[in-house]
C-alpha cells in the first residue's frame, strides 16, 4: 500500500512534456514563480507513481515504527533507565529524553534541507533512514541503569538525539518528494499515504508492545523484552535504505538540476539566508499549521497510552488495545479524506480540523477520564478522526508554500523548529502542567490553543489544491484526457 517518505521521480523515458494549455495561470500562483505560461507540463506515468508511493510508504512506516515504540514503552523504559519511588518522575525523565530528540531537529533540519535543495531529495532521504535505524538498534544495546547507572541513561540521551537529528530531514524531504512527484490534481490522494505510512509504523510498534505485554511477565519485560523492539530496527533500516536507494530524483529537482548545469553551475546554489528571511511569511503560515498538526497528533498517538496508564490508572493492556484501533481507524479514513482535499481544497478540511479540536477537546477528554471502554473508545476516536483533518492535508499543503529551489530546506526549518517547540515537547509539558496544577483536563485546554493558532494560520493561507507547485509547471497524469494529445 502507498505511504510515503520519499516518492521517486520519474525516470525520462516515463515523462514527457508538452505546450502548456492556453489562458490564464489560476489564481493563487505565488509572485515569484514563472506561470504557467512559462513551464512545461509534465506528464507521469500513474505506474511508476504507484510503484514509487508504495516504496516509500514502507520506508516511512519502518522509520515511524522505530520512532513510535519509545512512545508506547514509556512507562517501562522510565523504571529501566530512570529509577526512582516516583512514577511520575520516571515519566517526566523519559518523555524528557523524547523531547531531547525534538530539540535537535531544527539542526538536522538545517544540514539535510539544504543539501536536500543542493544535491538531491533521494541521497538525503536514504540517509535520514539509515541513521534513523541506527539510533533506534543502539537504544536496544543500552545497559540498564541497575548495570552501569547513570551512563544509562546518558547513552539513551546520545541515541535519541541521532535519532532527532536525522529526523529532522525526514518529513519534508518525504512530503517535498511526494508533492514533486504527484499530478496536481491528486496531490492531496497521494501526499496522504505518507501518513498512512506513519499510522502503519505506529501500529506496528504498538502491537509489538501491545503484545509483548500480555505475553511476558513485568519482570520478563523490565529485563530483557523491552530490547526486541528496538533490536527490529536494524534490519528493517536495511531494509528501508534498499527502498530509498531504488527511487530516482523528483521531475522538479531535475529540472533545477539541469537548469544548474546549463548556467554553468555543478549543483543548484541556495544559501540559508534565502530559505529563511526570503520565504518568512511562508515560514511563519508553515510553522502554524505544524503546531496544531503536532500537538494534536503527539497527544493522542505518543501521549494517551501513558496518560491511561500513568495518570488514569488504566490497565496498560487495554489501553494501549484502543489507541491501537483508533490508528486502524484513522488509516482506513486517511486516503479518502486525502482524495476529499483534492476536491474541496486543503483550506476547508484544515480549517474543519481545527474547528473540531476547538469544540471537541474538552466534551472527547471528559470521555476518557469516564473510564469505561466505550467510553474511552468513542472519546479517542473522535479525536482521531478530526486528527485526519491533519495528516489527510499536511503532506500536500505544506510544500505548497515553497518554490522549487529551496522548498526541502525552507520547509525542513519552518517544520522543524515548530515540532521542536511544540509537537515533541507534548507529552513532557502536558505531564508537567498536569503535576503542577493537578488538572486532568489540561491535554484538551493544550489541543484547544493549538487549534486556534492553527486556523490563524488557515486563515491566511492560500488554497493550492489542484494548481502547479511554486516554481514548477503543471503535472498531470499520463493517459488522461488532459494529457492526451490535441
Amino acid at each position: 500500500m502507498p505511504a510515503a517518505a520519499s516518492v521517486a521521480p520519474v525516470p525520462p523515458q516515463t515523462s514527457r512534456t508538452q505546450a502548456p494549455p492556453s489562458g490564464p495561470a489560476p489564481s493563487g500562483t505565488p509572485s515569484d514563480a514563472p506561470s504557467d505560461a512559462q513551464q512545461e507540463v509534465t506528464v507521469v506515468d500513474p505506474a511508476l507513481v504507484k510503484r514509487a508511493v508504495k516504496a516509500a510508504a514502507l520506508g516511512n512506516a519502518m522509520e515511524w515504527f522505530d520512532f513510535g515504540v519509545y512512545s508506547y514503552i514509556a512507562v517501562t523504559l522510565g523504571k529501566v533507565f530512570f529509577p526512582s519511588g516516583n512514577p511520575t518522575a520516571q515519566l517526566l525523565s523519559t518523555f524528557g529524553a523524547f523531547a531531547a530528540a525534538f530539540l535537535i531537529r531544527p539542526l538536522g533540519g538545517m544540514v539535510f534541507g539544504p543539501l536536500g535543495d543542493r544535491i538531491g531529495r533521494q541521497k538525503i532521504l536514504a540517509l535520514t533512514m539509515i541513521m534513523m535505524a541506527a539510533g533506534t538498534f543502539a537504544i536496544g544495546l543500552i545497559p540498564s541503569y541497575a548495570t552501569i547507572g547513570v551512563g544509562a541513561p546518558i547513552l539513551l540521551l546520545l541515541a535519541r538525539l541521532v535519532q532527532g537529528f536525522s529526523t529532522g530531514g525526514e518529513y519534508a524531504g518525504a512530503s517535498t518528494f511526494i508533492a514533486e512527484y504527484a499530478p496536481d490534481k491528486k496531490r492531496g490522494f497521494l501526499g496522504s499515504w505518507l501518513e498512512f505510512g506513519t499510522l502503519a509504523g505506529y501500529i506496528g510498534g504498538a502491537g509489538l508492545v501491545t503484545l509483548m505485554t500480555a505475553l511476558l511477565s513485568t519482570d520478563d519485560l523490565l529485563s530483557w523484552g523491552w530490547r526486541i523492539p528496538f533490536l527490529i530496527a536494524g534490519p528493517m533500516g536495511l531494509i528501508g535504505l534498499y527502498l530509498r536507494m531504488k527511487l530516482e530524483e523528483t521531475p522538479a529537482f531535475a529540472a533545477e538540476l539541469a537548469k544548474a548545469h546549463k548556467d554553468e553551475q555543478s549543483r543548484p546554489k541556495v544559501r540559508l539566508r534565502e530559505m529563511v528571511t526570503g520565504q518568512w511569511k511562508a515560514l511563519l503560515l508553515c510553522m502554524g499549521l505544524v503546531l496544531v498538526f503536532n500537538v494534536t497528533d503527539y497527544m493522542l498517538l505518543s501521549y494517551m497510552p501513558s496518560y491511561l496508564t500513568s495518570e488514569l490508572k488504566y490497565d496498560e493492556t487495554h489501553g494501549l488495545l484502543v489507541v491501537l484501533a483508533v490508528m486502524a481507524l484513522m488509516m482506513c479514513v486517511q486516503p479518502f479524506a486525502g482524495a476529499l482535499t483534492d476536491r474541496v481544497g486543503r483550506r476547508p478540511v484544515i480549517a474543519a480540523g481545527c474547528v473540531g479540536f476547538l469544540l471537541l477537546s474538552v466534551p472527547a477528554l471528559l470521555l476518557i477520564r469516564q473510564g469505561s471502554l466505550w467510553a474511552i473508545g468513542l472519546g479517542m476516536a473522535a479525536l482521531g478522526l478530526l486528527l485526519v483533518c491533519f495528516t489527510a492535508s499536511m503532506p500536500s499543503t505544506l510544500p505548497a508554500l515553497f518554490p522549487t529551489k529551496v522548498r526541502y530546506g525552507s520547509l525542513s526549518i519552518g517544520f522543524n523548529i515548530s515540532v521542536s517547540i511544540f509537537g515533541g515537547t507534548t507529552p513532557l509539558v502536558v505531564t508537567a502542567l498536569i503535576g503542577a496544577t493537578g488538572n486532568m483536563m489540561m491535554p484538551a485546554y493544550y489541543m484547544m490553543a493549538a487549534a486556534v493558532v492553527g486556523g490563524i494560520a488557515v486563515w491566511f493561507m492560500t488554497e493550492s489544491a489542484g494548481r502547479p507547485l511554486p516554481g514548477s509547471g503543471p503535472a498531470i497524469e499520463g493517459g488522461s484526457a488532459e494529457a492526451s494529445p490535441r
